[in-house]
Parts: C-alpha cells; sequence; structure tokens
C-alpha cells in the first residue's frame, strides 16, 4: 500500500503521451485508426530512455526502436503458422531477456518487445501486409526517437545527466538460466492460453511476464497481487469508457490521457497504475472495431487472461526463485553450455 515518492518530470509523461497518441491523431485524419494503432505501439520506445547524457539516450532508444520493430515482426510472421507462434514466442522472451539483463536495461526491460510480439502475433493481416505493418511500427519508433531527442535537449538544460554505468559482470544464472525459466513459462502460458481456446490472448504471455520479472519471490508475489487487483478496477474503468460514445478522436485522446496518468503514477504505485494500463492496452488492441462487438465479453476476457498469465507467472516465480530448482535445473543447463562460457 506504500506510496513511493517521484523526482519524476511532469514533460516526461507528457512526452511519452504524444509519442503514442499522435499515430493515433494521424490514423484518425486519415480514417486508418489500424495503422494509426500499429504506429503507436513503435511510439513505447519513448518509455525506454535512460536518464544519462544525450549520446548515451539517443544510442538506447535507437537499440531499443531495432529491437521493439524485430519483436513485433517474428510476432506477426508466426500469426501465418499457428503452431510456430509459442516456440517463437519463447525464443524471443528468451534472447530479448538475455540482451536486456546482459547490457542492464532498466525498466520496463523486455516487457514491451514481447508485448508487441504477442500483439503482432494476434493481428490478423494477409501476407503482402506485412512489409506495411513493419513499416507502420518503425514509424512509430521513429517519431518516439524525435521527440525523445527535443525532450532531452530541453530538460538537460536544468537537470543534470546520470552517469551511464559500467556494464555489470554477466552470470549464468542471471543471464542465461533466468532468461530460460522465463522464456519457457512465457511459453507455458501462451500454450494454456491456446488449449483453452482463449480470443486473442496476448494478454496471457504478457501477464506471467510481468509478474515473473520480480527480483526476489516477495516481489514475484506482490506483483501477481498488484495486477489482478490493478486490472480488476481498471477492468470497471475500461467499461465505462466503452458505454460512451467514443469515435476516432476521443479514442485517440483518450489514450494520451491514460499514458499521461500511467507515467505518473507507475513509478509510484504499481497497482494504481495498472488501473490504467488496462483500458489502454484495451484501447490499444482493440480500438479498430470497438462499437462492432458489446463491451461485456471483452471486459470478462481480458480478466481471465490476466489471471491465468497472473498465475503461470507466480508458479515460474517460485521456481526462479527456489534453490533447489535452480540447483537440479540449472546443473543439467551448464552441461549442455561450453564450461569456458559459463561463470
Amino acid at each position: 500500500m506504500t506510496i513511493k515518492p517521484s523526482d519524476r518530470l511532469w514533460q516526461m509523461p507528457f512526452a511519452a503521451a504524444l509519442a503514442t497518441g499522435l499515430p493515433l491523431l494521424v490514423g484518425a485524419f486519415f480514417n486508418r485508426m489500424n495503422y494509426g494503432l500499429v504506429s503507436s505501439l513503435g511510439g513505447l520506445v519513448f518509455l525506454y530512455l535512460p536518464a544519462t547524457a544525450l549520446y548515451h539516450r539517443m544510442v538506447t532508444l535507437m537499440a531499443c526502436a531495432f529491437a521493439m520493430a524485430a519483436c513485433y515482426t517474428l510476432g506477426v510472421i508466426s500469426h501465418f503458422f499457428p503452431l510456430l507462434m509459442m516456440p517463437v514466442l519463447i525464443f524471443i522472451a528468451i534472447l530479448v531477456t538475455m540482451v536486456c539483463r546482459f547490457y542492464a536495461l532498466g525498466p520496463p526491460s523486455s516487457l514491451f518487445f514481447i508485448m508487441a510480439a504477442a500483439i503482432g502475433a494476434y493481428t490478423p493481416l494477409q501476407v503482402l501486409q506485412v512489409p506495411l505493418m513493419v513499416g507502420l511500427i518503425s514509424m512509430g519508433a521513429l517519431l518516439a526517437f524525435l521527440i525523445a531527442f527535443f525532450y532531452s535537449i530541453y530538460t538537460l538544460r536544468f537537470r543534470e545527466p546520470t552517469p551511464a554505468l559500467p556494464l555489470p559482470s554477466p552470470s549464468f544464472d542471471f543471464v542465461v538460466f533466468d532468461s530460460v525459466v522465463i522464456g519457457i513459462f512465457v511459453g507455458i502460458s501462451l500454450a494454456l492460453a491456446q488449449a483453452l481456446q482463449l480470443h486473442k490472448a496476448y494478454w496471457v504471455p504478457v501477464s506471467c511476464l510481468a509478474v515473473i520479472q520480480g527480483a526476489s519471490l516477495r516481489v514475484v508475489w506482490t506483483k501477481q497481487l498488484h495486477r489482478v487487483v490493478g486490472t480488476g478496477a481498471g477492468l470497471l474503468v475500461a467499461w465505462g469508457l466503452l458505454l460512451l460514445p467514443l469515435d476516432k478522436w476521443t479514442i485517440s485522446l483518450a489514450v494520451m490521457v491514460l499514458t499521461f496518468v500511467i507515467e505518473m503514477t507507475v513509478v509510484r504505485h504499481y497497482a494504481f497504475a495498472v488501473t490504467f494500463i488496462t483500458p489502454l492496452t484495451i484501447l490499444l488492441v482493440e480500438a479498430a472495431t470497438l462499437g462492432q462487438t458489446p463491451p461485456a465479453p471483452l471486459i470478462q476476457a481480458r480478466f481471465f487472461d490476466t489471471l491465468l498469465g497472473c498465475l503461470v507467472g507466480l508458479v515460474g516465480g517460485i521456481c526462479l526463485h527456489s534453490p533447489g530448482f535452480r540447483d537440479l535445473v540449472g546443473g543439467q543447463m551448464r552441461r549442455l553450455i561450453p564450461s569456458r562460457f559459463v561463470r
């Protein structure tokens, strides 16, 4: 229940709202909300902006933009091969988590990369539309990069950058073992969603990942509790929004307002932020089809997706932080890797 202090400038949430909202406004102007939604997903790259010197910020953001486009591309391609959807997501989760841990990438870490892959996997497309969609998410990431550049120039005038810390010494347990376990449980969550025939179950692996990434079992449990409670409250907010006569312009503005509120509150209290993350994700993914179906089935599906993902993430967190499990499985994994690569 603790509300944490924050020194985050209000300009940061405002810039994040522009990065996610401007693509939607452009899509609304051209009456192509589906295109705007894909570009808006690329705008989430802005949230990886570190508080370091300008050169380090831009290099980090360029790498994250490439990773976002690459993960979304692999996810979209897996859509055409349903049997490969789970193995592809496991591969992405393992590789992205390894890279994020090796380079000590801070929050949200691998979350949005895997979310982009999961959303891409459940995006109905024709094969010839793949290059278009990859271009759209890349353009959204480019816009986020430009917004981050001007935001950084403005804020660095009155706030000193934090020094870029040297990379930590990579260890087998932290970089390899944890990443493999996280990737496998993310895949298990998707497999369960497919076995239960959940419609557009992209939110199950995302919820699983958000929970399992806790630094300790207590953090995993707390995040799981925060996410379930926050999602329940957020679904009520989403229900209220969906009952309003939303059009393409009000949806775009709602996404910007929600993004601003989330970035102002996520560093203070996670459950409170999830209350607004839930309607935001529903708008980002379902905005192009809102009004065509009643909101009740969508609300119920998202809550069940979150609950299932959190339960799998909790089980994964218990395994991840169990000394016996680490010794048993980690020892077997070490045998598969040449000794010169294991530290």
